[in-house]
């Protein structure tokens, strides 16, 4: 999963430290999860190892807090702030992790959805996010000391992510920072070792319950949201990497009171994403995205940056 830097040697300890800040760099991402782009989402770490991460976004155009929302003709801006913990676990006698997220979000702005105008002023608490995942080839279990001889080659990995109803609704309002309904998304991802390049490929689904208090009662249902996301990863020496990030989703065409809306997505995002390592415990994340191509007006650019600290595993 490290390479070694520039024909350099480097002892396992360094090879480890290196290692931790690259597993746990993309646990958080506080806006437009189910359009978020996340390299190095299927690494390896020691069992037990804890990240705490604090990141904050902002976004301009067509983003709500339910990136499924098909908006249309879009003047929004959206600032959050993530507070995420996880932690590596052993599943099966292979490297898992658990992770949670809880968001706050600003939103501020005007829209049109469902031929309606929305204008839209509100804050406060998104949708938590609960993410179980497991690597199950190419990532075993380790402990630290096992964790300083471990190199990455090809990794296979899984996820399931599920986000809850609990953010803040109002059931007379178009957009709201919460969803008022579940939502599963199970993913696939592979991860392959290049020298100092790692290539990887995703696949997920997200599955959405009816949000049977939509404006007055009424009842939205959605079909299932696509994405493929792919990722090129140089690493460069002390623990630091940068990422060219590619993200394509399609589907999500919802109804309404069984009416069906001509809402179907089709659209691209393009991002770049760079890791610099603080200390040996503390790593700091800047991420950005643009919308490439919208079929719906849903298209928005997106700036963040996060910071993270390591505890546990022996470390």
């Amino acid at each position: 999963m490290t390479i070694k830097p520039f024909g350099q040697r480097r002892s396992g300890r360094a090879l480890l430290c290196n290692a931790l800040l690259l597993a746990g760099a993309t646990v958080a991402a506080p806006s437009a999860r189910g359009q978020a782009i996340e390299p190095r989402a299927y690494s390896n770490a020691p069992v037990g190892v804890n990240f705490l991460i604090l990141s904050s976004a902002y976004a301009s155009g067509g983003l709500s807090i339910d990136p499924a929302l098909p908006l249309r003709k879009p003047d929004l801006e959206t600032s959050s702030v993530a507070l995420a913990f996880a932690r590596f676990i052993e599943l099966w006698g292979q490297a898992g992790k658990f992770d949670v997220i809880v968001p706050y979000s600003w939103l501020e702005g005007s829209a049109t959805l469902y031929d309606e105008a929305v204008t839209r002023k509100v804050h406060g608490f998104a949708d938590p996010a609960f993410r179980l995942s497991v690597n199950f080839y190419g990532a075993p279990a380790l402990t630290a000391k096992e964790f300083s001889s471990y190199r990455q080659d090809l990794i296979v990995g899984a996820s399931l992510m599920v986000m809850a109803p609990l953010g803040q609704y109002d059931d007379a309002r178009l957009v709201n920072l919460g969803s008022n309904r579940w939502s599963i998304r199970p993913g696939l991802g592979v991860s392959k070792a290049l020298g100092r390049w790692t290539v990887e490929g995703s696949a997920a689904v997200t599955l959405y319950t009816d949000n049977d208090d939509f404006v007055g009662d009424r009842t939205r249902s959605q079909d299932p949201l696509y994405s493929l996301q792919w990722n090129t990863i140089c690493s460069f020496a002390g623990g630091r990497w940068a990422s060219l990030d590619v993200n394509y989703y399609t589907g999500g065409s919802s109804t309404l009171d069984g009416v069906a809306k001509r809402d179907l997505q089709r659209n691209w995002r393009a991002g770049l994403t760079v890791a610099l390592p603080v200390d040996r415990r503390n790593s700091i994340k800047l991420y950005a995205s643009r919308g490439v191509s919208a079929r719906t007006g849903n298209n928005f650019d997106l700036a963040g940056i996060a910071w993270q600290y390591r505890w546990g595993g022996g470390l």
